[in-house]
């Protein structure tokens, strides 16, 4: 007797590539996205203080660290020297930082807070709190996804230091 010879059993549907190649598929785009709406909210809530985004993170490593060179301050804040010096002038001619060359090498330029600059803290301190209300997001919510973008900037340095992975 014979048996009627069957098919291969058909393999399940695979999701079509040019859906991957959808802009709503990019989470790129949906950071990009993000961090732009975060930076509308943040002029908002910035003007009253006369600060921009990016003086605003500055002030924040000084306020946290103190005096600071600043090679040590663009690690911080992940910017190079070029992109820092002008914001630093910037801060400088606000009458917030003072720069100066070290006493110990004079290659080195220090930053430190003036005393207005040092005074802008306790005027700040709404900030965070404007913000996180403007997420829509709870406490728990905002620390989860603070820690999730955490370990994905964490990946995304060690993948840029180390051999691509093979696709899967």
């Amino acid at each position: 007797m014979t048996t009627p010879a069957t098919e291969p059993a058909a393999e399940p549907a695979a999701e079509p590539a040019t859906d991957w190649l959808r802009l709503d598929q990019q989470i790129c785009f949906s950071l990009s996205a993000a961090s732009r709406a975060f930076g509308s909210v943040y002029r908002v809530v910035l003007k009253d203080l006369g600060l921009t985004y990016s003086q605003y993170l500055v002030l924040l490593v000084l306020w946290e660290h103190g005096e600071l060179p600043v090679k040590r301050l663009g690690e911080h804040l992940r910017l190079d020297s070029g992109t820092l010096s002008p914001l630093l002038k910037r801060l400088e001619a606000a009458g917030l930082v003072r720069r100066e060359r070290s006493t110990r090498d004079e290659r080195s330029v220090q930053v430190r807070l003036t005393e207005e600059g040092a005074a802008l803290r306790g005027r700040a301190v709404e900030v965070p709190r404007r913000i996180a209300a403007a997420t829509g997001l709870d406490l728990a919510e905002v620390q989860d996804l603070r820690a999730r973008l955490d370990r994905l900037t964490a990946a995304l340095d060690a993948y840029g230091t180390a051999p691509a992975p093979e696709p899967s």
